[in-house]
């Protein structure tokens, strides 16, 4: 399994990790994911996701409902 938001489609990023001597070497800034279970009332069903925490804020302003529907049009989702 991926570390891939499966909402956002949030993944890793490189950079530099930079010491206190300025010397720099490469590093990896991994996503904030979390795996949540929501039931989807339209579904009569629960889901299991692995996402961001900003996708968890999205969920939570949006609802899970308009979440889902925008990250299957994206290809993000592809349950």
């Amino acid at each position: 399994m991926s570390r891939v938001c499966e909402i956002t489609g949030k993944k890793a990023i490189v950079g530099n990790k930079v010491s206190h001597s300025n010397a720099k070497t490469k590093r990896k800034f991994n996503v904030n994911l979390k795996v949540k279970k929501f039931f989807i009332p339209e579904e009569n069903k629960w889901i299991t996701l692995r996402l961001s925490t900003s996708a968890l804020r999205t969920i939570n302003k949006n609802g899970i409902s308009a979440v889902l529907k925008e990250a299957k049009e994206k290809g993000h989702l592809k349950k």
